[in-house]
């Protein structure tokens, strides 16, 4: 009974941990330029942010690949990526694992899109959208519309994995008409 307790507790205390850190505190603004970066992918191949200038970005940070939340996010961006395309957009996602887990994760769930391994988490940190815990740090799962002069066009904090494609698809089609 006392080791059950223990486990309950220590659930407890790491949910509500990871509920304080990830929550919304500080954030970058629309309209200010979006932080630059420079992160290699899951082929190794470093991406910065001025190689999407000119056209519009969907860039997602995600706390950790091939988990259930990560996969569904990941796996609508797939879905949803022709429609992206069409409207000018390019996705890249971002988390603190390493180029070969994101390799892994990509050729699994056969993602076509750059996973960019931020696995100091300066980048998340740029972005306000790191959980540092000490022990382990995560991405908070946030999402950035960046406009093609480089400028953030819409922010989705805590953003749901399974809508936050479509939310940036809707929201791509109404910032292209305005």
């Amino acid at each position: 009974m006392m080791e059950e307790l223990t486990i309950i507790l220590a659930v407890v205390t790491l949910g509500f941990m990871f509920w304080y850190f990830s929550r919304p505190t500080v954030s970058l603004k629309v309209g200010q330029y979006a932080p630059d970066f420079h992160l290699p992918d899951q082929h190794g191949k470093t991406y910065s942010l001025i190689d999407f200038r000119g056209q519009w970005l969907a860039l997602y940070f995600y706390p950790k690949d091939d988990t259930p939340g990560c996969t569904k996010q990941a796996c609508t961006y797939r879905d949803g990526l022709q429609e992206l395309a069409d409207l000018g957009a390019e996705v890249v996602g971002i988390s603190v694992d390493d180029a070969n887990s994101h390799a892994d994760f990509a050729k699994k769930f056969h993602l076509q899109f750059p996973l960019l391994a931020d696995t100091t988490g300066g980048v998340a940190a740029s972005y306000h959208s790191l959980i540092n815990l000490g022990i382990a740090k995560f991405a908070k799962r946030n999402t950035f519309l960046i406009d093609p002069q480089g400028k953030i066009a819409r922010l989705y904090l805590s953003a749901s994995a399974a809508r936050n494609s479509t939310e940036v698809i809707e929201d791509l089609k109404s910032l292209r008409t305005e």
